[in-house]
């Protein structure tokens, strides 16, 4: 059993505008004190042909984290247009959010995303330029793919505590996010529920 386990990810703005932000609540239980944060992801898949693409939306560092279950909100910009081909901005893409520990990834959630026209004569007959403001996003978060990777958290390999003995967290802490000195946003505990 794993130290971190995903409980579940709830998409709080879809369908949305193409130039929305994506805001994911997140909930995890971690099982055992860590050592070091969890870095989470939002990737969006600008071209099914190349890689060259893809485009980190934004990440984010939340630790220190308590044993129990968790939940964050966490936003991401949408994705710069300029490194989009424009004959892929409308159809299907993927999104990517991904955790990982001490630089492993241990879980990834692929999305598929149908970026169409808002009127049935734009998607009859699409411009030849994508018309940005009347894009809409429609995350399938009814089918997410799940991936896990086995990973070492810390220290040796550990049997989890039989469920009698775990401590008891009812309610998922949330979490406040901060700017650190590196750029990269940083989460703390705002308040227990």
């Amino acid at each position: 059993m794993s130290v971190v386990s995903l409980l579940g990810v709830k998409l709080l703005n879809n369908p949305a505008r193409f130039n929305d932000k994506y805001e994911f609540e997140i909930t995890f239980e971690c099982l055992e004190q860590l050592q070091k944060d969890l870095e989470w992801k939002l990737v969006y898949v600008g071209s099914a042909t190349s890689s060259d693409h893809d485009q980190e939306l934004d990440s984010l560092l939340v630790g220190p984290i308590p044993i129990g279950v968790n939940k964050f909100i966490f936003e991401a910009d949408p994705p710069n247009l300029t490194k989009i081909p424009a004959s892929e901005i409308i159809g299907v893409t993927v999104i990517l959010l991904s955790c990982s520990y001490d630089g492993r990834e241990f879980v990834r959630v692929g999305y598929y995303v149908n970026n169409e026209y808002d009127s049935e004569e734009l998607n009859a007959e699409p411009p030849a330029k994508p018309v940005i403001e009347r894009v809409r996003r429609n995350i399938l978060a009814e089918k997410p793919r799940v991936t896990r990777f086995a990973i070492k958290c810390q220290g040796t390999p550990r049997t989890p505590p039989p469920p009698s003995s775990r401590p008891s967290s009812p309610r998922p802490t949330f979490r406040k996010m901060t700017q650190t000195s590196t750029g990269r946003r940083k989460s703390s505990w705002s308040r227990r529920l």
